[in-house]
């Protein structure tokens, strides 16, 4: 079923975000398949739970759309059950960073070049995984919503003054979206 994203100004994308419970096989299942046909229709790179109403700690990343600019990424595809970061690198890197639940606005981020993450796999493996590159940069867009964070939030107070008049405008609900969306 194709959810509904959550824009930005909507309470949901800041709430507290619980750990998924791993012994719901059957629901967690369904909502990765759910949160699947979703992605693709926005077609996004990565779609964090709390971006479709569901406060829970749960992220899919997919980088094989972008493996005609990123070729490491043809098969660059996650989902991730209650991640952890285990361990940031200290060295830094920039990348241009746009979001699903808001729409059409562009910003350099930085964030980490590396990072090592604990999750659980669609299969509910534990896997402990070390990411760089653009990888990286999708895992932490991702897992940053698990922590009420956006990206729009690491900008220079400057940058946030600039985009204030769109950030208000798509809070309102006054932006067109190309795959269905709540505010």
């Amino acid at each position: 079923m194709i959810l509904p994203i959550y824009l930005y100004g909507s309470q949901i994308l800041r709430n507290e975000n619980t750990e998924v419970d791993l012994q719901d096989k059957e629901g967690v299942l369904k909502l990765i398949e759910d949160m699947k046909e979703t992605l693709k229709v926005a077609d996004g790179c990565g779609l964090a739970a709390p971006q479709v109403g569901v406060n829970k700690r749960l992220v899919i990343v997919d980088g094989r759309e972008l493996s005609d600019t990123y070729d490491y990424l043809k098969d660059f595809f996650r989902v991730m059950i209650n991640p952890v970061v285990l361990e940031e690198s200290e060295e830094t890197c920039e990348y241009s960073e746009g979001c699903l639940s808001v729409p059409g606005i562009y910003a350099e981020v930085r964030r980490p070049s590396k990072i090592k993450v604990e999750y659980y796999n669609e299969n509910f493996e534990k896997v402990v995984e070390e990411f760089d590159q653009f990888g990286c940069r999708m895992v932490q867009h991702e897992l940053s919503h698990l922590e009420g964070n956006l990206f729009v939030d690491n900008l220079s107070p400057l940058r946030r003054k600039m985009l204030a008049r769109k950030l208000q405008a798509i809070s309102k609900g006054s932006v067109q979206t190309r795959y269905k969306s709540r505010k």
